[in-house]
């Protein structure tokens, strides 16, 4: 069988279309690499921007749930008022009731026909005067209950003043703090947004997974000074040599960042300042 020639522009064009598909790859891979950096350092500029603001949207938060308990407070105290008061005029009714059948037995005392029957009544009468004083004994009970919780609903009417004072204050502080961010948020914003299109699903949503678990909100890092610039643990020669080569998505093995080196860093950097 004939050995079969080839020239050296033939050899060289085998060798190209062999290797394009690897660069093609890498090339992929790094514009990957390049954009999720990039996300990271806008995400980064936002989240300063919410460091500014600091605790402001925590403390208003706290302030209207407090006032929303007070005031959750403030109608259980007043349905508790109107037990007190409904429970006032069924007592009223039983006092009513018993002096009536006080009246009554005095008049079956007049048709007595001995010291028996008189002692029974008499009994009777007692009794009526005894449950008249329990209900009137509840009654003065329940109207102090009454002022009591008029007092609560004061004291708490009156903190509910103050912290809505505090409330309104600190909303016109961070409106004012918004305002001066906006443009700048906004213009982030619109570019985390964009740049969320470079990348895809699975790799996204990685990157925010790993920036909702991370205290300093950072998915993407580069190396400094041999080490990972999340969590500062030692990255071994081997693997720095492997991000450098840009050929797949590396990330730390201790806190499972995404790494990347300098190289990706600066044309990240170059994108944010386009």
């Amino acid at each position: 069988m004939p050995k079969k020639v080839t020239t050296p522009e033939v050899e060289e064009q085998a060798v190209t279309e062999i290797a394009r598909p690897n660069i093609d790859v890498d090339v992929a891979i790094e514009r990957r690499l390049v954009a999720l950096h990039t996300l990271q350092l806008i995400d980064s500029e936002i989240d300063k921007i919410q460091i500014i603001r600091g605790e402001l949207p925590q403390a208003i938060q706290d302030l209207e749930d407090e006032i929303a308990g007070l005031r959750t407070r403030i109608d259980n105290f007043k349905v508790s008022i109107n037990e007190q008061n409904v429970n006032i005029l069924k007592r009223n009714e039983e006092i009513a009731n018993h002096q009536a059948m006080i009246k009554k037995y005095e008049k079956q005392q007049d048709n007595v026909r001995n010291n028996r029957e008189f002692e029974a009544i008499n009994k009777e009468i007692e009794f009526q005067d005894l449950e008249i004083q329990l209900c009137e004994r509840r009654n003065r009970d329940a109207k102090s209950k009454i002022e009591e919780l008029k007092h609560h609903i004061e004291a708490a009417e009156l903190l509910i003043k103050n912290r809505q004072d505090d409330l309104d204050s600190k909303k016109a502080e961070l409106d004012g703090i918004i305002e001066e961010t906006r443009k700048d948020e906004v213009r982030l914003l619109e570019k985390s947004k964009e740049m969320e299109q470079y990348i895809d699903d699975r790799y996204l949503t990685a990157y925010k997974r790993i920036r909702q678990q991370a205290r300093n909100g950072l998915a993407v890092v580069t190396i400094d000074r041999d080490a990972c610039g999340g969590c500062f643990s030692k990255i071994p020669p081997q693997r720095q040599s492997e991000i450098k080569m840009h050929k797949k998505v590396i990330v730390c093995e201790h806190c499972g960042r995404i790494l990347v080196d300098d190289d990706i860093a600066q044309k990240a950097h170059a994108q944010i300042d386009k």
